[in-house]
């Protein structure tokens, strides 16, 4: 009992002591109060200032951080919706994030993979997808980070067998290849040799033969929307947005879709952004979106959508 009473006033007499001090600073608080209350335990006024300093400008590496003691927190309350939403909150903007052994115990570290474990397989194929584009734009820096990220998070423990199923199964080999051809085909890096001063002219030489024309592609498919009259547009078979958990500010966002001939999302685009964090969620939902696709005489057609977010808080 007197371990007890010793410890709550020890949380008491840290908290008051930081929440005192310094006028308006104090108020506001720093991410060391904020460790100094978690550890005491005192895991409400922890909260509290966390939120205050989430609301306000943070370098990103403070930003994780505040997620971070945020979600262990809402672990220590036991207020688990919350803390899984604050934990995806972390995942989605690094998915390659883990926490340290040394900081947190075994179960919070087991909550964390959990939510993880269900979170990337649909970032990696977000992933892919996006670097995946960039190839195609021939945006080849861009497409080889991409695919660097993507046969790194393959390789991540918490994915566990995933890893070894279809689809992610399949995108291990397609991500290693589209790498090596974005590292192929990039352009050499410029010689920063000088020029010798004794270098002779070039000599001329005779031009050489024009190479044979390449053979005419197939014209793209045609990529109906609501202006065209003649097509019925794809009926929404599954279409869930992710939640908006209480990090996120409520505004407006849209986000463009290709619903292809199966009814699956080829492209997503975010037209209107949210935030990188919930843009991120909803450009990965879109790849469990399912449609009945669009058609024209019967036949059926890519149909490009324009959605506005259902942003009300679950």
């Amino acid at each position: 009992m007197r371990l007890w009473v010793k410890r709550a006033f020890a949380s008491q007499l840290v908290a008051a002591i930081i929440l005192t001090t310094a006028g308006t600073a104090a108020a506001q608080g720093s991410l060391a109060d904020a460790r100094a209350l978690y550890s005491a335990a005192a895991y409400d006024d922890a909260l509290a200032m966390l939120d205050r300093l989430h609301a306000s400008d943070q370098r990103a590496e403070d930003g994780r951080a505040i997620d971070q003691y945020r979600a262990l927190c809402l672990l220590a309350l036991g207020r688990m919706d919350e803390a899984t939403r604050a934990i995806q909150t972390i995942v989605a903007a690094l998915p390659s994030y883990h926490l340290s052994d040394a900081e947190v115990s075994p179960r919070v570290r087991a909550t964390f993979r959990d939510v993880r474990q269900a979170m990337l397989p649909a970032i990696i194929e977000q992933k892919y997808a996006e670097a995946k584009a960039a190839f195609d734009r021939k945006n080849l820096a861009a497409a080889s980070d991409g695919f660097n990220q993507v046969v790194e998070l393959l390789t991540d423990s918490d994915l566990g067998s995933a890893a070894n199923q279809p689809p992610l199964s399949q995108l291990r080999p397609l991500a290693i290849g589209f790498r090596d051809l974005a590292a192929a085909a990039a352009p050499p890096a410029p010689s920063t040799l000088p020029e010798h001063p004794s270098t002779p002219p070039p000599v001329a030489t005779a031009a050489p033969a024009p190479a044979p024309a390449p053979p005419l592609r197939p014209a793209a498919p045609r990529i109906y929307s609501w202006d065209d009259a003649n097509v019925v547009p794809p009926i929404v078979l599954r279409q869930a947005m992710p939640a908006l958990g209480d990090m996120f500010v409520q505004r407006q966002g849209t986000i463009e879709i290709i619903v292809n001939e199966t009814g699956l999302v080829e492209t997503a685009t975010m037209t209107l952004k949210v935030n990188a964090v919930y843009d991120g969620l909803v450009l990965a939902a879109t790849r469990n979106w399912r449609y009945k696709p669009a058609t024209v005489d019967g036949v059926t057609v890519k149909f490009r959508n324009t959605i506005q977010l259902d942003l009300k808080r679950r």
